[in-house]
């Protein structure tokens, strides 16, 4: 009988994930990613005490065994370390995709092997397939409204080999109907929004604890001064909330197309389909990462440029070992350096890799 500790997260996917497994007849245990402790930066809206509360109702409903282990210093310095520094750079980083590849799939999968488990399960709406030649793709999840693979897009062959996903052949109304036949005490939970940790905490508010205010001129894509901006860390490609400067007489709105780091300035133009590089055709990818095999050759692939987007026909160009140059058959809308750009041949997630 296999071993399998499951990541419950206090969430629903995670719970019926938990639940499903048992029913297959694996020995399951459950444990509780420890992320942050409140007392280090007081979260007013922190999630992290009712998901331990809601995952531990679950164990304790489920007749398994549960723990919390604490990754708090492992978080702190390779995802917290890795968001802040992005910003403070003028880059966009995205910690929920660091988050999979460095803790659950890195950390917790090591623990989970060194306390005797053959494997950890979670509840990511993705599907794993394994090939004749015993190496795994991942697939995208069958409900396409809650497909995740895209989180998981800079995942390594042996990450993904001890993983099971239980809940990526389900459509989600099939998830909460499980959970409600199952009477699990979460079955009506609302899932989680935002950043893995902060929750519906604002971005903002997060980063002012971290990164001083560095003011700035906010100009136009001829240099104009229109306004003043308090730090680039606040900002980023595509806004046109909170900017600061105001539309014009005929209602024309700014939007965010660039920066100037070196002078320290914020570039914005009019939300146009013309406006100065708000739109992009091509664009350079680097720290590429192969789920399986690498694609080495000049090929037509699909792209995700962000989570929820469309899939993207892109013609793929090799430039390196683990960069690549990608042209987009149509023009994407505020590319930001630091994103993630996940690389698909049909439904079949290929790895991914950063934006320049």
């Amino acid at each position: 009988m296999q071993k399998i500790l499951v990541a419950l997260s206090g969430g629903v996917d995670s719970a019926v994930a938990a639940a499903l497994l048992r029913e297959q007849g694996y020995a399951v245990s459950a444990a509780y990613i420890r992320t942050w402790m409140n007392e280090e930066m007081p979260l007013a809206d922190c999630p992290a005490q009712q998901d331990i509360e809601d995952s531990r109702a679950v164990a304790a409903h489920l007749g398994i065994d549960y723990e919390i282990v604490n990754f708090v210093n492992e978080y702190r310095e390779h995802v917290v370390q890795y968001l802040v520094e992005g910003y403070r750079k003028g880059i966009t980083p995205n910690p929920d995709i660091m988050c999979n590849r460095e803790m659950k799939f890195g950390i917790f999968e090591n623990y989970a092997r060194s306390q005797g488990f053959d494997g950890i399960a979670t509840g990511h709406y993705v599907r794993k397939l394994a090939q004749a030649d015993n190496s795994f793709d991942l697939l995208e999840g069958l409900d396409p409204s809650k497909d995740q693979s895209y989180f998981l897009a800079l995942l390594r062959q042996e990450q993904l080999a001890p993983a099971i996903f239980p809940v990526g052949e389900l459509q989600k109304p099939q998830v909460r109907k499980l959970a409600q036949k199952l009477k699990l005490p979460n079955a009506e939970k609302k899932d989680s929004q935002g950043i893995c940790f902060l929750g519906d905490m604002n971005i903002n508010r997060f980063l002012e604890y971290y990164i001083e205010n560095k003011p700035g001129n906010i100009v136009d894509p001829e240099g104009k001064i229109l306004g003043q901006h308090r730090g680039l860390h606040r900002f980023t490609m595509g806004q046109r909330r909170g900017i600061g400067v105001p539309s014009n007489a005929d209602n024309q709105f700014f939007v965010v197309v660039g920066f100037n780091i070196e002078q320290n300035e914020l570039v914005v133009a009019f939300d146009e389909p013309d406006a100065p590089g708000l739109f992009t055709s091509e664009v350079e990818v680097y720290g590429l990462s192969f789920i399986n095999k690498p694609v080495t050759e000049p090929c037509r692939l699909l792209a995700k440029p962000r989570y929820r987007d469309p899939a993207q026909a892109i013609t793929y160009t090799p430039t390196g070992t683990d960069s690549a140059r990608v042209r987009f058959d149509e023009p994407q809308r505020a590319l930001a350096s630091g994103q993630i750009l996940a690389l698909y041949r049909d439904k079949t997630l290929l790895g991914g890799g950063f934006y320049r």
